[in-house]
């Protein structure tokens, strides 16, 4: 009986795709396996097997698996699961769930190499003036070369249809070679060389003290450590042995170089303290969230800013690990990945990975590998790509800060929600769901007072500090009044000296990177626009450019009009650039520190900025929202959010409810330790509703408000909702798909569409963007949207014009 494979493939690809298993593979391979399959003419891939079976699909010229590439399974059944259930329920193709959830350096992939076929004959005349000048090209080379060399080379884009002519011809052939990107670490290391009589080791080094003393410590180390050999590096490493020593002893035939397998994973020991032990409320709570999990699988821990959530949850992750189980801890950013990871490590030593996109390509290979060895990591401390880690008896996930839109992924595909989309990898390994917040997202407060989740309260701070004091500044007023001379409030400058002046820190907060965010002309108000996208570009002063934040495109600074030819261009508005600078000016005996997405951009520099402002080198902090999310430090007396109505004007219905969260946790960075807190929030509209509740911790009087405005307008967590967005490079295109998908909609939906519309930004690296919004019932049937949607979609393709327009879909926005 012939069997047959259903492989995903790292492609766009929506299903997966059958071949048939070879003699020599049946029983060698299963689901999860990595194989080496062909696609299309010339291409091979790294697929993974889905399923095994013995039926033939009907009237399909099936291929056979070209190759295993393991003798186990590399992904587990519970994580097939998770793909196939995020392809789903998201909308998302199956392939791009696999190219996000396995790490890169484990994907093999094939390159074209093309080379003169082995009969090849001069053709007298028969090729074109670029076939010959490729054929001179090969002979000049003599070996095979691949497609984008001789484009690069011969400075011909379309290359491919001449090689493809000379290929008819059988002057080229084109070929296919496989290549592993992940490559395995080796040391060298030093040995006794297995053919020396060591009784003859000191005649042979007679004369040479220092390379006899060299290999007397060798001698000396193996023996004392009880080892055949010594990392070369460990040997030259106090310098006391020169690499030239070491080479002449090597010629000798007295020691012997080789290299061993070696690991990039850290290995040091790390030096574990008990946990701390638990204050009243915090033993309160860690008792509530065990006895909720008793009964339910997701618990809610609604504990205030520096309440110790952090302690709770190192018990339960004890608790997990004595009972044998492996524990996921979530976070939104890469940068509280520092601050955790010390005081994870503290309690559980080397028990624990970090797996985030800053972790090089082979140490996240690595640490995967060790996740399917028999010795696997017992925490994962990551973001929401360690979702698709490969556990095997996972007990608990953590999701801290999960109110958080970080953990939602919008580009590229699959865009997925990574604290469902735990919370269902939870489900399917029968493993408990903590959900940690100062501010939760409405709809798991919702969900928690309705019954779906378990709630626990944790009220008071950490040895019963204080609340910081919650300040509002009316600059608008303080402008008119001529009183405001800088971004910085009178009362904000005030307090920051009085901290500064007390050997105490400041954190200022502003959400919006650069230098200023326009850059407009005094005379006629010209503002320089991104040619590929609908948007102002942003001013970056140390860089010295113009910058797109959408498409990250990059342009030198204009120092004349290019409409009025006048030399007046100004930057308007502010950014973080700006704001550090202005402050370095105004605090000259302050280090000023600034942390955003232009600051963090290498391995370790979030590490570096955290480290210096922990350990007092930096007494002011500058950053975006990055600084707002569960920082933990003691010296800091003053936070200042700086333009607050900027996290509030966003034409989004959750843009109160982010504003809120964010000030609420920028605030709660000050006054943790030993310190009287103190937050001042500059606005122009200081009369706003929310503030009363930031100002006042009143979480419950915020939720009830927004509660109120989204059942009236049909928002979660009443209603789901569903965004379709279609791209095209031409706008009378995409403009008509949208309308003829929106008519099919609102013939089967009715009301429930909205719709399209123009987004914000309407173009984003030369596509023209529609919006169709959807507004479903929760009751309505999931399936039933999944097939009215891809039903209707096809239909648009049908039609020509809208063949190429790409449609993807954004499910619980």
């Amino acid at each position: 009986m012939i069997l047959f494979a259903d492989v995903i493939l790292p492609l766009a690809l929506a299903d997966s795709y059958t071949y048939i298993v070879p003699k020599e593979l049946e029983g060698a391979i299963g689901p999860g396996y990595r194989v080496i399959v062909p696609f299309g003419k010339n291409k091979f891939y790294t697929a993974i097997v889905l399923r095994i079976h013995q039926n033939k699909p009907e009237n399909i010229a099936l291929k056979e698996i070209h190759s295993q590439l393991d003798s186990n399974p590399i992904v587990n059944q519970h994580q097939l699961k998770l793909w196939q259930w995020i392809s789903f329920y998201y909308m998302s193709p199956m392939g791009d769930v696999y190219n996000a959830a396995l790490p890169a350096q484990l994907k093999l992939e094939s390159k074209a190499y093309v080379s003169l076929s082995d009969d090849y004959q001069d053709l007298n005349g028969q090729l074109t003036p670029t076939e010959l000048e490729v054929v001179g090209y090969l002979q000049e080379n003599n070996k095979p070369k691949q497609i984008t060399e001789l484009t690069r080379d011969l400075d011909n884009k379309n290359i491919l249809a001449h090689i493809n002519a000379l290929s008819a011809k059988k002057v080229v052939s084109i070929g296919q070679t496989i290549n592993t990107k992940y490559k395995e670490k080796t040391e060298n290391h030093i040995r006794i060389h297995p053919q020396l009589d060591q009784s003859t080791a000191e005649e042979i080094l007679k004369g040479a003290p220092k390379q006899m003393a060299l290999y007397e410590f060798v001698v000396g180390y193996l023996n004392e450590h009880n080892v055949t050999s010594i990392s070369r590096k460990e040997l030259l490493a106090d310098g006391t042995f020169t690499p030239s020593i070491l080479s002449a002893v090597l010629t000798k035939d007295v020691l012997e170089q080789f290299e061993v397998s070696g690991s990039r994973l850290n290995r040091k020991s790390v030096e574990t303290n008990v946990a701390k032990q638990l204050t009243p409320h915090q033993q309160e709570a860690y008792e509530e969230v065990k006895a909720v999990f008793e009964e339910k699988d997701v618990c809610l821990l609604h504990g205030i800013t520096s309440s110790g959530k952090t302690e709770v949850y190192i018990q339960l992750i004890n608790d997990a690990i004595e009972r044998g189980e492996q524990v996921l801890y979530l976070l939104p950013e890469i940068a509280l990945t520092t601050q955790l990871t010390s005081r994870l490590q503290s309690v559980f030593g080397n028990d624990l990975a970090i797996y985030h996109s800053k972790v090089n390509d082979n140490v996240r290979a690595e640490i995967w590998l060790k996740m399917i060895s028999d010795n696997p990591y017992k925490i994962i401390i990551g973001v929401r790509s360690s979702i698709f880690m490969p556990f095997a008896n996972l007990g608990l996930i953590v999701i801290d800060e999960e109110h958080d839109q970080s953990y939602r992924q919008t580009d590229p595909s699959p865009r997925y929600h990574g604290k469902n989309t735990a919370i269902m990898y939870a489900h399917f390994q029968k493993a408990k769901t903590l959900l940690g917040s100062a501010t939760p997202a409405i709809e798991s407060y919702y969900n928690a007072l309705s019954g779906k989740y378990g709630l626990v309260s944790l009220t008071e701070r950490y040895q019963d500090m204080a609340m910081p004091t919650i300040t509002l500044v009316d600059t608008k007023d303080l402008r008119r009044r001529k009183m405001m001379t800088s971004l910085l409030s009178p009362l904000l400058m005030k307090q920051m000296e009085e901290a500064l002046a007390n050997k105490q820190q400041i954190i200022l907060f502003r959400n919006r990177r650069g230098f200023a965010p326009i850059l407009e002309c005094k005379n006629c108000g010209f503002t320089p626009k991104c040619e590929h996208c609908d948007v102002t570009l942003t001013y970056h002063k140390y860089q010295n450019k113009l910058k797109c934040h959408y498409c990250d495109a990059s342009y030198t600074v204009l120092t004349q009009c290019p409409d009025c030819s006048e030399s007046s261009l100004q930057p308007l508005g502010s950014g973080t650039e700006q704001l550090a600078e202005e402050v370095s000016t105004l605090f000259p005996d302050s280090v000023v520190a600034r942390m955003d997405t232009d600051t963090t951009r290498g391995a370790m520099s979030y590490e570096h900025i955290l480290s210096d402002f922990s350990q007092g080198k930096s007494q002011i902090l500058v950053g975006t929202k990055m600084v707002s999310k569960g920082l933990d430090f003691d010296n800091v007396r003053v936070v200042g959010i700086i333009q607050a109505d900027s996290l509030l004007n966003f034409p989004d219905f959750r843009s109160h409810e982010e504003g809120f969260q964010m000030i609420t946790q920028a605030s709660g960075r000050s006054g943790r330790k030993n310190v009287a807190g103190t937050v001042v929030i500059q606005t122009s509209n200081p009369h706003q509703p929310i503030f009363d509740y930031i100002k006042n911790n009143d979480y419950q009087s915020f939720f009830n408000a927004q509660l109120a405005e989204r059942n009236m307008f049909k928002y979660p967590p009443y209603y789901r909702l569903i965004v379709i967005k279609l791209r095209y490079k031409y706008e009378n295109n995409v403009s008509q798909a949208a309308d003829y998908l929106a008519m099919l909609l609102k013939k089967t939906l009715g009301e429930r569409v909205l719709g399209p519309a123009i987004p914000a930004v309407g173009r984003v690296q030369q596509y023209y963007i529609r919006e169709i919004f959807l507004k479903m019932e929760m009751g309505f049937s999931v399936t039933q949207v999944r097939e009215i949607l891809k039903q209707h979609e096809e239909t648009t393709r049908k039609r020509t014009k809208f063949k190429y327009v790409r449609i993807h879909y954004e499910v619980d926005v």
